[in-house]
């Protein structure tokens, strides 16, 4: 492992690039934990003060420090994209493993479950459970919902890889030595899928991050809990850019786009590192 992330720092300037990016947003979302006051409560400071030496990020509207409001929003979205991605990534590889390994059956009826949730409009399904949960969507079930939903491209890629591991020599010789289904697949099949699974991981985050983005500025999530869509939510609501106010939005949107493009960059240098002949002609083979 320790490898690997030598070669992609050394010889990936794009990984290089989306790691400080990355980096710097999670060290931002950590101030959070040394935050002065609870974010989530309102008029605590003078409201609408411009940046400046005592407050770095301006104020807002609502009487909040921009500085740790953001912090714990982006803490948050965070945290919440991450419990997307490792939830949706351990459906992914059971379903995945299991199909392409055991085949048959098994594998029409996983793969026809697996055609249903790629056909779902997830967007519409998500409003439809924010209209019936109303007041108990929060970010965990949210997530978990999200993580129900965002699994079945990944696994039919991984079922691609599974498939042609079943008939590998090592694959036979842990067969013949007594191994169970559980153990090859865990043991022998899954470090050759993880590659796949940590460039997944990284665009189910921007996946998961980006529409809840989208449904807490809609105003479709509990917008009092401080994450990146609710402070444009808010932002929104009291006209911040007609009034003057115009580090709500532009402060916020530039960490935004330093946050999706540091995982868009780790992303993408993730996938070009899983292709032999990209590597290679990376590193001047």
């Amino acid at each position: 492992m320790f490898a690997v992330f030598r070669d992609l720092v050394r010889y990936n300037i794009e990984f290089t690039i989306g790691l400080i990016l990355v980096a710097i947003v999670v060290v931002f979302s950590a101030a959070s934990f040394f935050s002065p006051v609870d974010p989530s409560l309102i008029y605590m400071t003078i409201p609408d003060q411009p940046p400046s030496p005592q407050f770095w990020f301006g104020t807002n509207s609502r009487g909040q420090d921009m500085f740790w409001q953001l912090s714990a929003a982006f803490k948050n979205s965070l945290i919440f994209g991450l419990t997307v991605a490792v939830l949706s990534r351990i459906i992914s590889i059971a379903v995945g493993l299991t199909a392409g390994y055991l085949g048959g059956w098994v594998d029409r009826v996983l793969m026809f479950i697996n055609d249903i949730f790629v056909s779902v409009p997830i967007f519409p399904i998500l409003v439809l459970f924010y209209f019936v949960l109303r007041s108990n969507m929060d970010s965990l079930t949210l997530a978990l919902i999200m993580a129900g939903l965002g699994w079945p491209f990944d696994a039919r890629l991984i079922r691609s890889v599974a498939v042609g591991l079943k008939h590998r020599e090592f694959t036979r010789h842990a067969v013949f030595a007594g191994m169970s289904t559980p153990k090859i697949l865990l043991e022998e099949h899954l470090p050759y899928v993880m590659p796949i699974v940590f460039a997944t991981f990284m665009n189910n985050m921007l996946w998961s991050i980006g529409l809840e983005v989208t449904l807490a500025v809609l105003g479709f999530t509990n917008i009092n809990q401080p994450t990146i869509g609710t402070v444009l939510y808010w932002a929104n609501s009291h006209s911040a850019m007609v009034v003057g106010t115009w580090w709500w939005i532009v402060i916020p949107v530039i960490l935004i786009v330093m946050t999706f493009l540091g995982l868009f960059l780790l992303a993408v240098s993730m996938n070009e590192y899983i292709d032999p002949r990209s590597r290679l002609r990376r590193m001047g083979a």
